[in-house]
């Protein structure tokens, strides 16, 4: 007697929730064309994927009005200190980074991204990022808190280090 095996799903779980692997899938297409841009991006500003997380990280911290030296940086790319150095040589080099004086710490640098550098990626991400602002703008109130419930516990489940993140949305 032959056995009916369930239609392959793209998954490897069954689908006892009614919509779960559809938004499972319409993740993985969102995370796909997430990583197309970010390789267009990489390519159309002669970058390497470091190079772009630095910069954003960068930008992150000139946002937030918090300093950030050269080690801060390693640490939150995971790379080591001899790296970071090239990194910063090499994305110096091209117009996109500035050493300063550190604020409160005459022995330290901060790291900044230059004006020039912000006006590239604006010029490069900002009709994608408008968009995507748009359509989150269109979701109600109520929607937004469950897609943001939804993607910190996404996030938890893809990194168990996000978990703390996670726990606080729910």
């Amino acid at each position: 007697m032959a056995t009916t095996l369930p239609r392959p799903s793209g998954y490897w779980y069954g689908t006892d929730r009614p919509g779960a692997v559809e938004v499972l899938e319409a993740l993985r297409r969102y995370r796909t064309a997430e990583q197309a841009v970010r390789r267009r991006t990489r390519e159309s500003m002669g970058m390497g994927e470091k190079d772009v997380q630095a910069l954003r990280h960068l930008m992150e911290a000139d946002r937030a009005g918090e300093p950030l030296t050269p080690r801060m940086l390693a640490t939150k790319l995971g790379i080591s200190s001899a790296s970071t150095t090239a990194l910063l040589d090499r994305l110096a080099r091209s117009g996109h980074v500035a050493r300063r004086p550190h604020p409160t710490d005459r022995r330290s640098l901060v790291i900044v991204a230059t004006h020039e550098a912000d006006c590239e990626i604006r010029a490069t991400l900002g009709r994608m990022h408008e968009r995507m602002h748009a359509a989150a703008a269109r979701l109600s109130p109520e929607q937004a808190a469950t897609v943001v419930a939804f993607l910190h516990e996404m996030s938890a489940a893809v990194d168990p280090e996000d978990t703390a993140v996670a726990d606080r949305h729910r």
